[in-house]
């Protein structure tokens, strides 16, 4: 049984593996919130969002939310318009060099967690290295907080644990490692392996849906759908509810 949770989880570090060598996988803390708050905020307001953050520089909580949730639509939408598309006959070989279905999945869900964590208060959450460098550290952080986004148990309290910690100390960057530090590695492996078994199931059916064209292109769309957003609307739920975003 062991074997196998393990096996899940190798197969689930590959994954984010792959998603970290995708162009434009990491989002610029700085440029994101710059070019989200231009359209409503002057260059004294903006350039105090990237000092502190967005609500300890006063932003009303209806506009971080407003762009919190244009982030979880439109990349929802992206999603969901490939995912159908690789359903429809022809499949990836029509699409080019998009990346496959499962991974262009968590491409977007570690971007839209990235852009969530940053309108809620996070600091930094990686250097150049660390995504040019993958090491199990780095893994496990974005494991941590796609867990979240999944419902995966425990992830909750462990991203809470970290928020915890992150906001007692209040550093510009989250340090390289930080679950280690926080005493939270153990239990970030554990949603690991909570997704690696999740994702094989929910790939599955994906696949039955292919079988058919077109009926397939909408089945697999319609997941895509209904798991992307209810995905970024979980963890904007907890996000808000952590010391980093009051």
């Amino acid at each position: 049984m062991k074997d196998n949770e393990e096996q899940k989880r190798i197969a689930w570090n590959k994954i984010v593996k792959k998603v970290l060598q995708f162009p434009g996988v990491k989002v610029h803390r700085e440029t994101y919130l710059k070019d989200s708050f231009r359209p409503y905020l002057n260059e004294e307001e903006i350039e105090q969002v990237l000092n502190e953050t967005p609500k300890s520089a006063n932003i009303d909580k209806d506009l971080i939310d407003k762009l919190a949730d244009a982030s979880i639509s439109y990349h929802t939408t992206m999603c969901s318009s490939i995912s159908f598309a690789a359903g429809m006959p022809g499949g990836w070989w029509a699409l080019g060099p998009i990346p496959g279905d499962v991974s262009q999945f968590f491409y977007h869900a570690t971007v839209l967690c990235q852009k969530l964590l940053y309108l809620y208060g996070w600091p930094t959450l990686f250097d150049d290295d660390e995504f040019n460098n993958v090491d199990d550290d780095t893994l496990l952080k974005i494991t941590l907080f796609l867990g979240v986004m999944m419902g995966a148990q425990g992830a909750t309290k462990a991203l809470s644990k970290l928020a915890e910690n992150i906001s007692k100390e209040v550093v510009k960057r989250l340090p390289r490692y930080a679950l280690t530090k926080y005493g939270i590695y153990n239990l970030a492996k554990q949603v690991g392996k909570w997704i690696g078994a999740k994702i094989t199931k929910e790939s599955f059916a994906k696949q039955v849906g292919k079988v058919i064209p077109v009926l397939g292109g909408f089945i697999s769309g319609i997941i895509t759908y209904f798991s992307m957003k209810p995905m970024g609307k979980r963890l904007k739920k907890h996000l808000k509810e952590l010391p980093l975003a009051n």
